[in-house]
């Protein structure tokens, strides 16, 4: 008999030797892009790090120069020579004596940083301006020059047999100074000398902060000063603030 033909069982097949190396080699490659994005984050951290510490702090930079300022105690950055002409009159008994008094005297503008704090100084990051506000102008003074002062007088019997000169003098030396002193609380000196305490605290803040780098604006006024409506004041962050949240 014919033997029945055998069907050869077929082979399964044989999964190719390259597909285990490829799987082995995109394993590989997403580790080290991996690898590479945590050195590029790393080395980002670290920039922005250095930066942080090696960037100018306007707030750290202004606090140290209120510091300064303080401990200059007063500020007077204008000063003005003055005469007051004065003439006093006496009248008794039916006799009557006069004096006149040419007083020549200067005044000091000051301003008394011992009052300033840090709640007096804002920094407003959006615009980079830093806002101080000073104590009000003080007028010192006034000093007479005695030396320069003379005295005009009509004499007369009062002068000689009554002490009408001694009142004469003390009551012109009253209304020198007096006068002296209106004069150098005129408006125009007054702006005039606030002018020149805010140029002289406008450098003490601008000069650290510009060489620092810092391009940065200094803006000026007084606590005495009418507000305007644009106001940026309270919309800045005062030292003490900022300061203070560091703490």
């Amino acid at each position: 008999m014919a033997d029945r033909g055998v069907i050869d069982p077929v082979p399964e097949p044989v999964a190719k030797q390259g597909g285990g190396a490829g799987s082995f080699l995109a394993k590989a490659t997403g580790v080290v892009i991996l690898l590479v994005l945590a050195v590029l984050l790393a080395l980002l951290g670290v920039q922005r790090y250095v930066a942080d510490r090696l960037t100018p702090d306007p707030t750290t930079i202004a606090s140290a120069s209120l510091q300064g300022l303080r401990e200059q105690n007063r500020l007077s950055a204008f000063a003005a020579r003055y005469v007051a002409v004065v003439t006093s009159r006496q009248s008794q008994l039916g006799f009557s004596t006069e004096k006149t008094l040419i007083m020549p005297g200067s005044v000091r503008y000051e301003v008394d940083l011992g009052k300033l704090t840090e709640r007096d100084v804002a920094w407003d990051a959006a615009t980079k301006t830093l806002s101080v506000r000073l104590p009000a102008v003080e007028v010192d003074g006034p000093q007479v020059d005695l030396a320069a002062t003379r005295e005009y007088g009509s004499g007369g019997v009062l002068t000689t047999f009554t002490d009408a000169e001694s009142r004469l003098d003390a009551a012109n030396r009253r209304a020198g100074q007096a006068e002296l002193l209106r004069q150098a609380r005129e408006p125009t000196t007054m702006r005039l000398a606030k002018d020149a305490t805010r140029r002289a605290v406008e450098r003490s803040f601008a000069l650290p902060l510009r060489a620092a780098g810092l391009d940065a604006k200094v803006q000026v006024r007084f606590a005495d000063d009418p507000t305007t409506t644009d106001e940026r004041w309270d919309v800045s962050r005062s030292l003490a603030e900022v300061l203070g949240n560091r703490q």
